[in-house]
């Protein structure tokens, strides 16, 4: 074998051998652009026009032309107690999703990793919620909650546990009913992600750990949860973004009622775009939002790049 040392080399800028067919810069770009070219048109472009109206005086209907107001809209979204209210209720919706959701996970995780007999059907029972449509899920809740012949009205009439109620138009019992579907919506790609993580922890680490005497709760503190915790802290971050702002489940089981108790920041920007036609203070909305969740993923970096360092540096 013939070694090519550093001043065998080809300089740089220096003429390609015949035989290298690596592309160039401009060749490598043209091969960039088929995937390049939707993000462009289908996010950066939207994105960008979406900043660019919330800062206009944009309405539906309107016969003269749109103005721009500068931050008259962020302004007024200072003051507007129904949006702050809308935004409260979305962080409690997001928690309220996101940790039952990453407990339920993890347990049904920690199960499916065990050599049981079925594993394989009970894993493909377990991913069955994340093939359904967000729109299938809540229709088929709706039927659920249904407070006439609902299976959980029903379940308590046969239990003798009272005559059932309405659970999405009742103003207590709304939001921890949406909740219940998030959580179930959600669990699998949960599960599927966490069982990945498990699946890559070495079987020797576990082996050694209970020739040493240690039961099940130490290995898993101690072999399990170590080799989980990155993977365990990225979709809990991802679960908690995509569930802030999720729109269809919940404007399909409740459409933000009753009386706004399951009005989520993004129902309450889709009312005042599509519904009131204030396209430029909607706009607005979504920039909040956008920077809120920036905000949020920013300190998830920070905070996972600062472990990474200090697990280098000792």
């Amino acid at each position: 074998m013939t070694l090519v040392t550093a001043t065998e080399r080809p300089a740089r800028g220096a003429p390609r051998a015949e035989g290298d067919r690596r592309p160039s810069g401009h060749g490598a770009w043209f091969l960039v652009l088929p995937a390049l070219i939707p993000i462009l048109v289908l996010s950066v472009g939207p994105l960008l026009y979406g900043i660019l109206l919330a800062f206009t005086d944009a309405q539906s209907g309107r016969t003269r032309a749109t103005q721009w107001i500068g931050g008259l809209n962020f302004q007024d979204l200072l003051h507007d107690t129904l949006f702050w209210e809308s935004f409260r209720i979305g962080l409690v919706w997001a928690v309220g999703v996101t940790v039952p959701q990453f407990l339920l996970a993890l347990g049904l995780a920690l199960l499916l990793d065990q050599d049981l007999k079925l594993r394989w059907l009970a894993r493909a029972l377990a991913i069955i919620p994340w093939a359904m449509p967000e729109v299938v899920v809540g229709v088929m809740w709706r039927l659920v909650y249904n407070p006439d012949a609902g299976v959980l009205n029903e379940t308590l009439r046969t239990l003798g546990l009272g005559d059932g109620r309405d659970w999405l138009s009742g103003l207590s019992t709304a939001l921890p009913a949406v909740i219940v579907v998030g959580v179930w919506a959600g669990m699998p790609q949960t599960t599927v992600t966490l069982l990945a993580g498990l699946q890559n922890t070495p079987r020797e680490l576990h082996e050694a750990a209970a020739m040493d005497g240690a039961g099940a709760w130490r290995r898993f503190r101690t072999v399990t949860w170590p080799a989980l915790r990155p993977v365990a802290l990225a979709i809990t971050a991802l679960n908690f973004i995509w569930n802030f702002n999720s729109f269809a489940l919940v404007y399909v089981l409740t459409s933000g009622g009753p009386g706004g108790r399951t009005r989520l920041p993004m129902l309450f920007a889709y009312e005042e775009a599509f519904r009131y036609g204030q396209f430029g203070y909607a706009a607005a909305m979504g920039l909040v939002m956008v920077a809120v969740v920036s905000l949020l993923l920013a300190l998830f970096l920070v905070g996972r790049l600062k472990d990474r360092t200090e697990g280098e540096a000792a």
